[in-house]
């Protein structure tokens, strides 16, 4: 994972990667594009069940090739209370990074990574660009977490 990789959020914030996992863990869901069907449910889903991972003590995150402005008006449209991150440029640079972008398309591939505070991924998810994920299946997620003291 690349942990030094700075990103803009949708506020155009820098985010770098890191930051996200270094108070504990990280769900990074990469969606093909912003408004999409499946990409819109699947974090719907997730901001409706965010609870649930805050209680775990996990971030989520979003991240997409689509670029900054794109990303804003979805968030504001789905009320997402989690960062909706940029790989718009160098155009798809993290997606690639890790194995999960799609050079016919030009779209991250649907992926999702659970990352420790030590940036070491506990758990993976990759579905086709037709076949969105499940809540069910990122709540999974929270399994393969250490359990807590």
């Amino acid at each position: 994972m690349p942990a030094d990789t700075v990103l803009r959020d949708q506020h155009g914030s820098a985010v770098r990667l890191g930051e996200l996992w270094a108070e504990g863990p990280a769900l990074l869901v990469l969606v093909p594009a912003a408004f999409s069907t499946h990409c819109s449910a699947e974090l719907g889903a997730l901001a409706a069940s965010v609870a649930a991972f805050d209680d775990a003590g996990v971030q989520v995150a979003a991240l997409s090739c689509d670029p900054v402005p794109s990303l804003r008006a979805w968030s504001e449209a789905g009320d997402y209370p989690f960062p909706l991150l940029s790989d718009f440029w160098p155009h798809g640079a993290v997606s690639r990074a890790l194995g999960a972008f799609d050079e016919e398309l030009g779209v991250s591939c649907r992926l999702s990574v659970l990352v420790d505070s030590a940036g070491t991924t506990w758990w993976s998810l990759r579905h086709p660009h037709d076949r969105a994920r499940t809540l069910q299946e990122h709540l999974g997620a929270l399994e393969q977490l250490p359990r807590r003291g």
